[in-house]
């Protein structure tokens, strides 16, 4: 049986357009969406409302599945990334210990520093239904495919 790893992030958009990035800290720095590790018996759907608060402020109003990423890890788990798009939320937006957030118009994320991977995952939350991202190895390399 293979192990795995589940983990959330959201694409939040807001009324004029602008989407609502995380300036990382960590291991992976650079701009990415909010989210992160589902808790043991946490749904989905709560682990991204969860993380989306604790990290922006932000209580999401009926986030959407859009996807999902996967990737296997160094120690032969299968990494899972749910990806959740939302435009509906309340509150007042603040940074974490995880980096600090603010809104960014759609077409200025390729002009900024992404976090690794992230440029592939952007398609997946803009995707009319699910879909899915993942790591193939070719020839030794890893590259990342969009179904």
């Amino acid at each position: 049986m293979e192990p795995a790893i589940f983990t959330t992030m959201c694409m939040i958009q807001n009324d004029e357009g602008c989407v609502l990035v995380q300036e990382r800290t960590g291991p992976w720095p650079g701009l990415a969406f909010p989210g992160g590790h589902v808790e043991p018996g946490e749904s989905f759907v709560d682990c991204v409302k969860r993380e989306v608060w604790e990290e922006t402020g932000l209580r999401l109003v009926n986030p959407q599945l859009r996807g999902v990423k996967q990737f296997p890890t160094d120690e032969g788990a299968r990494y899972v990334v749910l990806l959740f798009w939302a435009d509906r939320f309340e509150g007042t937006l603040r940074a974490s210990n995880e980096g600090n957030v603010f809104w960014i118009r759609r077409e200025e994320l390729s002009r900024r520093r992404l976090s690794d991977s992230f440029e592939n995952m952007i398609p997946v939350f803009e995707a009319d239904g699910p879909t899915e991202v993942f790591a193939v190895r070719n020839n030794g390399m890893w590259r990342w495919e969009t179904r």
